[in-house]
């Protein structure tokens, strides 16, 4: 069993910059992916940012953004600390929303992007961006 806990959730005015975290604990089980979700009143849950992990707990390092996020967001993993971070940037009221840290695919040819995909969630921290 993998335990996934969020934080850094904040209110910020446009242009502004989060740091996420996402620690794990029980980490033997993540086996290949740790990703970022959001979802915003209304709206599906979307993928936001991926780092694979597999090849020994966070030993791979291959990311992946969604095209709305490149070049703003980074995500990132500090070993020592198990703990993966979202560093946002140039924050705009459209990346309002609730962010989740999901971990471990059910299937491996599940897509990463797909919030289906995942069989570990936290509880989400929440991200306001005001204009």
């Amino acid at each position: 069993q993998v335990q996934l806990v969020e934080s850094g959730g904040a209110s910020v005015q446009a242009g502004g910059s989060l740091r996420l975290s996402c620690a794990a604990s029980g980490h033997s089980h993540i086996s290949d992916y740790i990703a970022w979700f959001r979802q915003a009143p209304g709206k599906e849950r979307e993928g936001v940012a991926t780092i694979y992990v597999g090849g020994g707990y966070y030993g791979g390092g291959n990311r992946d953004y969604a095209d709305s996020v490149k070049g703003r967001f980074t995500i990132s993993q500090d070993n020592a600390k198990n703990t993966v971070y979202l560093q946002m940037n140039s924050l705009k009221p459209g990346d309002t929303a609730m962010y989740y840290c999901a971990a471990d695919l059910i299937r491996s040819d599940y897509d990463p992007m797909e919030a289906r995909s995942y069989n570990y969630w936290g509880q989400g921290t929440q991200v306001t961006v005001s204009s």
